[in-house]
């Protein structure tokens, strides 16, 4: 195996790409401008609600200024499980042709909203439930290459499906975000290759489905991951196995994957460990930082 001292440089620059190629980099505010069909007359603007910023992102990239897009949280510095939806948002879903759940139990508030409203006509779009996972599982999709490229292909069916006029442009832009992917798809190959079974650690289960992709080890007690992950004190047999791993000088662990929007004493404990034994930290997020605008 290749030497993992260029491991945690590799890992930073596959979260990038899962913010940049995989979850999307198009963001737009304010007013869209009137767009023309094929005909000649004003397009249809679908009306998109995601529950969260990471799909929103990618029907943007698909849409372009075809769909205004409400992505309801957005937030890089909230925690997401904590949200609570508002009467905008409501309103927002009831309006909208096309709404985006992640499912798994991370958004139950947005579902909540789509039970509340009487939109015959809408197109929802339940991640969980296209690929084929139950309520009770790992809710990170958007880190899994292979869900990501799954939920794109129906994003753009449904938006074929909604707004058949504009299927043509639809088909382009699909194919342009499936040549960003395969970027994203090719470095993941890549680090597979070159760090095979190189051991990480993580505070959250948010890196589990990427540390499958890339092939690596993740070493931290699952135990631990799940609980910090749903707000729930992790068993003390688990936090005990945590610290043994990354302490004593001598730890394989190579880089620990660190979640910046659900902070806790406890895992900013683990950071400092990691730190103090020289093993670097990669900070992800669950919903994509805007860029700024200035």
């Amino acid at each position: 195996m290749a030497s993992s001292k260029f491991l945690a440089p590799a890992v930073i620059v596959i979260v990038l790409l899962v913010v940049g190629a995989g979850a999307g980099l198009y963001f737009t505010s304010g007013p869209r401008s009137t767009t023309t069909s094929s005909s000649g007359g004003p397009s249809k603007v679908v009306q998109v609600v995601a529950g969260e910023n990471f799909w929103g992102s990618l029907v943007s990239q698909l849409g372009g200024t075809h769909v205004h897009v409400v992505s309801i949280v957005s937030d890089p510095n909230a925690d997401p499980h904590q949200y609570e939806s508002s009467s905008a948002n409501a309103q927002a879903v009831a309006n909208a042709n096309l709404v985006i759940v992640n499912g798994a139990g991370y958004d139950d508030w947005l579902l909540r909203l789509l039970s509340a409203s009487s939109n015959p006509t809408q197109t929802v779009l339940n991640v969980q439930k296209l690929i084929g996972q139950p309520v009770a599982t790992n809710p990170h999709f958007w880190y899994s290459p292979y869900y990501v490229n799954d939920t794109v292909k129906a994003v753009y069916k449904d938006l074929v499906t909604i707004d058949s006029d504009n299927a043509a442009f639809y088909k382009q832009q699909y194919a342009t975000l499936n040549a960003s992917l395969g970027v994203y798809n090719a470095r993941i190959h890549k680090i597979a290759q070159q760090f095979l079974g190189a051991p990480v650690a993580a505070t959250e289960d948010i890196f589990v489905y990427l540390a499958n992709a890339t092939k690596l080890n993740l070493v931290s007690p699952p135990e631990f991951m799940q609980a910090a992950a749903e707000g729930n004190d992790p068993p003390a047999q688990s936090i005990a196995q945590f610290q043994q791993l990354l302490q004593g000088g001598n730890s394989s662990v190579r880089v620990l994957v660190y979640n910046q929007q659900t902070v806790t004493p406890l895992t900013q404990q683990i950071k400092s460990l990691a730190a103090q034994n020289q093993i670097p930290t990669v900070g992800v997020t669950e919903t994509v930082q805007p860029p700024d605008v200035g």
